[in-house]
């Protein structure tokens, strides 16, 4: 059916303008209807006849009838081969009879190993029981074997490839489920962190407000009392170290100063010290020299 289908979507459609060749079309497809519709046994079914039917339906019924004659002509092929084959089988039947090679007078075992010989042949598809065709059955059997066991050793690397892909595949999903695992155990941690770090930011942002408000405080009160760039820090770490520098350079003369300062304020009495230290240190000469002629006695 799906033939005739088919056959149909190939021809054209055409419409007749003639009501002569309507009427004939009409007829051959109502013929056409009643010899298919009796051959399965049901009457034709009631339709409308328009045009475009009836041109459908006679290109059905040409394809089909173009169908049906060419498996007639198959069938008849087929028919007369079968009597063929039927009259050489008969004719061999009888040759092997004739030998004493029939049927009914062959052992069990040569009987079987025939139709095992036959069964084989139409497993290999070959037409007759010859050597060669039996060799060249096997032939193509191995080149075909081979074919499929380079198939098979293909589809086995591509196995292979795809199962070792598969367990990288399961090797990297537990390991995003081992860190997937992780991260979920990490998160009420980072959420204590975060929540402390939000108080924390709170805090800060209070005091930056706190500090702005001083800072502009004491920018009014500086401004208030007349501050100026002349005192600033670094200025005054410079004044500290000129000062610095004056004090060093000072310290000898200060302490020159210091020495004076144990003099008594008048002359005579300053006269009288001085004489006093003369007698002093001959004192200490003449005790030094009896020291000396004492030791260098006691040598002797």
């Amino acid at each position: 059916m799906s033939d005739l289908i088919s056959g149909v979507d190939n021809l054209s459609v055409t419409e007749t303008k003639s009501g002569g060749n309507d009427a004939g079309r009409i007829a051959e497809v109502k013929a056409w209807l009643a010899s298919q519709f009796d051959a399965a046994g049901k009457d034709v079914p009631e339709f409308e006849y328009t045009p475009r039917n009836i041109a459908h339906l006679y290109n059905l019924a040409t394809v089909s009838q173009a169908k049906t004659q060419a498996a007639n002509i198959v069938a008849n092929d087929f028919r007369q081969k079968a009597v063929e084959y039927r009259a050489q089988a008969a004719r061999i039947r009888e040759i092997l009879e004739n030998v004493g090679l029939a049927q009914e007078s062959l052992p069990s075992n040569v009987v079987s190993s025939a139709q095992v010989l036959a069964n084989v042949a139409n497993l290999l598809n070959i037409r007759d029981t010859e050597l060669s065709s039996f060799l060249v059955a096997m032939g193509d059997l191995s080149l075909r074997k081979t074919g499929v066991e380079e198939k098979r050793s293909k589809v086995q690397k591509e196995s292979k490839i795809l199962l070792d892909y598969t367990r990288k595949a399961i090797a990297r999903l537990t390991y995003l489920k081992r860190t997937l695992t992780q991260l979920e155990d990490d998160v009420p941690p980072c959420e204590a962190q975060m929540e402390n770090w939000r108080t924390n930011l709170a805090v800060m942002a209070s005091k930056e407000r706190q500090y702005l408000q001083q800072y502009s405080n004491y920018k009014s009160l500086l401004n208030r009392v007349g501050y100026s760039q002349d005192i600033s820090h670094g200025m005054l770490v410079e004044m500290a170290e000129h000062r610095q520098d004056l004090e060093k350079k000072t310290k000898p003369i200060m302490d020159t100063l210091r020495s004076y300062q144990d003099l008594p304020p008048d002359k005579a009495l300053a006269t009288l010290a001085i004489e006093d230290k003369k007698r002093q240190y001959a004192d200490a000469e003449k005790y030094l020299e009896d020291v000396l002629h004492s030791a260098l006695t006691t040598t002797d």
